[in-house]
C-alpha cells in the first residue's frame, strides 16, 4: 500500500514539476519539418512558450528565453536529433557547445519516465 502512495505521489510530483517549469497547456501541433508534417513528432505551445516533444517523450524547451534539454534524452537518436536540430535551429555540435557552457540547462523534462 505505502509502495502505491508513494508511486501516486511521484507522478503528481512530476506533473507539478513540469507544469511549474513548462508552463500550462494551450495547444499541440505536430512538428513540420523541411519536408512538411512529420510523424510522431510534436510542438506542444504553453503559456511560458514551445515545447519538442517526439513520441511521448519531451526532448527539448524553449521557455521564458531560456533553453532545456532532457538530460536522458535530448541525444537519444539521430531521427530525433534531426527534428532537435531543427526546433532549436542549429547543429548537434552548436547544441554540445551551449550544453557545456552553460547557456542550455540539462534537466528532468519527463519527471524520470523518458
Amino acid at each position: 500500500m505505502k509502495e502505491q502512495e508513494q508511486k501516486e505521489e511521484s507522478i503528481g510530483e512530476r506533473e507539478m514539476k513540469n507544469t511549474t517549469l513548462l508552463g500550462n497547456f494551450q495547444s499541440v501541433s505536430q512538428f513540420n519539418g523541411h519536408n512538411g508534417a512529420v510523424k510522431n513528432q510534436f510542438i506542444i505551445q504553453t503559456d511560458k512558450g514551445l515545447v519538442f516533444q517526439s513520441y511521448n517523450t519531451i526532448i527539448a524547451a524553449k521557455i521564458s528565453g531560456k533553453r532545456y534539454l532532457d538530460r536522458d534524452s535530448w541525444d537519444y537518436s539521430v531521427t530525433t536529433g534531426k527534428y532537435r536540430n531543427q526546433f532549436l535551429g542549429e547543429t548537434k555540435k552548436e547544441t554540445e557547445a551551449k550544453i557545456k557552457s552553460g547557456e542550455y540547462i540539462l534537466t528532468d523534462l519527463n519527471g524520470g519516465q523518458s
